[in-house]
Parts: C-alpha cells; sequence; structure tokens
C-alpha cells in the first residue's frame, strides 16, 4: 500500500513538470516554418542562458518565439530578426555571436590560451633539459670512495 501511495505522489508531482506550453503556429508556407525552427534554434533565451529559445519553457522564449513569428509574418528576413534581437538582448543571445571587436576574445581567447599553455611547457621542458646537461653527473674522488666504503658494507652484511 505504500509503494502505491508513493507511486502517486511522485506521479502527481511529475504532472506539473509535463504541463510545459506547447506553441502552435500556423505558417503561410512551409519556408516560414523551416526558418521559425532554424531561428528559434539559433536564439538563446536570455533567462536560461544554456537553452535555445525552442526549447525553453521561460515565458520569456514563448515571447521571443511570438515575435519570431510577428516578424516572419511582415516578411523579415532571417538576418533583420537576428539584428533586432541582438539590439534589444544583445550579443549574448546568440550562440554563434559574430565575429567583432567586442567577440574578438570569444572567438580567439581559448585557442591563445591553448597556445600560451604550449609556450609554457616547452619552455619548462627546455629549462630541464638544459639544467641536466648542466649538472655533472660525475662523482668526486671521495664520494666514490664513501660509496665503494657503502657498497661493501652491504656485500659483508
Amino acid at each position: 500500500m505504500k509503494r502505491w501511495i508513493a507511486a502517486a505522489v511522485l506521479g502527481l508531482s511529475m504532472a506539473g513538470v509535463a504541463h510545459a506550453a506547447i506553441d502552435t503556429y500556423e505558417f503561410a508556407k512551409e519556408g516560414d516554418r523551416e526558418r521559425f525552427r532554424e531561428l528559434t534554434k539559433e536564439l538563446r533565451c536570455p533567462k536560461c542562458q544554456n537553452q535555445d529559445i525552442a526549447d525553453s519553457n521561460a515565458p520569456i522564449a514563448a515571447d521571443l518565439r511570438k515575435e519570431i513569428f510577428r516578424m516572419l509574418g511582415e516578411g523579415k528576413d532571417n538576418q533583420q530578426i537576428i539584428d533586432f534581437m541582438v539590439d534589444r538582448y544583445g550579443d549574448f543571445v546568440r550562440y554563434k555571436p559574430a565575429l567583432n571587436a567586442k567577440t574578438a576574445l570569444l572567438w580567439f581567447g581559448p585557442a591563445g590560451l591553448l597556445l600560451g599553455g604550449v609556450v609554457i611547457i616547452a619552455v619548462i621542458v627546455r629549462r630541464r633539459r638544459v639544467q641536466r646537461t648542466d649538472s655533472p653527473d660525475t662523482l668526486s674522488s671521495d664520494e666514490r670512495e664513501r660509496l665503494d666504503h657503502l657498497l661493501d658494507k652491504t656485500k659483508h652484511d
């Protein structure tokens, strides 16, 4: 009986999650439907941050989908719609921001860090090699005598 109650409570608690809003839009042309899908996958939800507006259930994502639908109905092209969203929400709203002075660090920063790491590792390895060749590996005569004495002791024990 306890298992049935637990299952019922779990099922009822999950029911709220299952009622996510589903937008239904009627498009005049199939091309507009495809453009809508493409645009909603390309734009990031300002609230969720790691979700595109197609997959987000946030109210602002629903508003952005409505806005895209409205702009498509007005005959605006993809670039005009993206420019409108960037003007309103900044470059963050795009998953693939345009390459410009503001986003250069975003595009080239990881490669620069990787290259810097490789250079640092190369310098460290080179210094260690130089230190190995500079340091003498030979023993002084006193050290040799002491070593021979220690080795003789271990042989007799």
